[in-house]
């Protein structure tokens, strides 16, 4: 995915990122992609590979199976690093449900990051690295219990790597597999992402 910027600014400041976040309320986001706010500005994502949309759909089935009705898997549903005022829009979200119900109706405020259980992150070829570093980075800080990190386009080969245990803006645990193996999901979902259907 090739992120287009819209707006450009220096790190936002209070009224700053007010500003941006509702510009993003607002923004006419052609079908299939999606706006984030990253480094003071707006950026637009185009839609992914459709094996990155494959991966996704394994990984929703497989978190459907082990979630309580109290939880939901969500696409495209934006959430906020609110210690870093960044909001990205990760490729699967797992949030409690009366949360998400919760939200103003009239308008499109994102979920705080840290009421996310777990987010999952697919590559794409152009946006490999920040999902490596820079949003690693953000969702420890948020801070988001589990990330799950499937990097397509790893030099190593496709990998998933696992990251859990978030303290001072770092995960203490990290787990990486390559494409074919199995990764454990920790409480409270207790189950294990089976990456051999994965395409690659």
């Amino acid at each position: 995915m090739t992120a287009a910027p819209v707006e450009h600014g220096m790190a936002p400041d209070r009224r700053s990122w007010d500003r941006l976040l509702q510009a993003w309320r607002e923004l006419d986001v052609p079908e299939g992609w999606h706006a984030e706010i990253d480094e003071g500005q707006i950026v637009l994502v185009p839609p992914p590979h459709r094996h990155h949309n494959g991966i996704a759909a394994l990984l929703h089935r497989t978190l459907y199976g082990v979630i309580s009705e109290e939880l939901e898997v969500y696409q495209a549903l934006g959430i906020h690093i609110t210690p870093l005022d960044k909001l990205y829009v990760p490729d699967l979200v797992l949030a409690p449900r009366a949360l998400v119900d919760a939200a103003d109706p009239d308008t499109n405020d994102p979920l705080d990051a840290s009421e996310a259980l777990l987010v999952v992150e697919i590559t794409s070829r152009s946006n490999a690295k920040d999902d490596r570093t820079k949003k690693l980075w953000a969702y420890g800080h948020a801070p988001v219990p589990v990330y799950l990190l499937v990097d397509r386009f790893d030099e190593h080969g496709p990998t998933v790597t696992l990251f859990t245990g978030p303290q001072n803006g770092a995960y203490k645990h990290t787990e990486r597999v390559p494409f074919g193996e199995v990764v454990k999901l920790p409480e409270p979902f207790a189950s294990t992402v089976d990456t051999a259907g994965f395409p690659g």
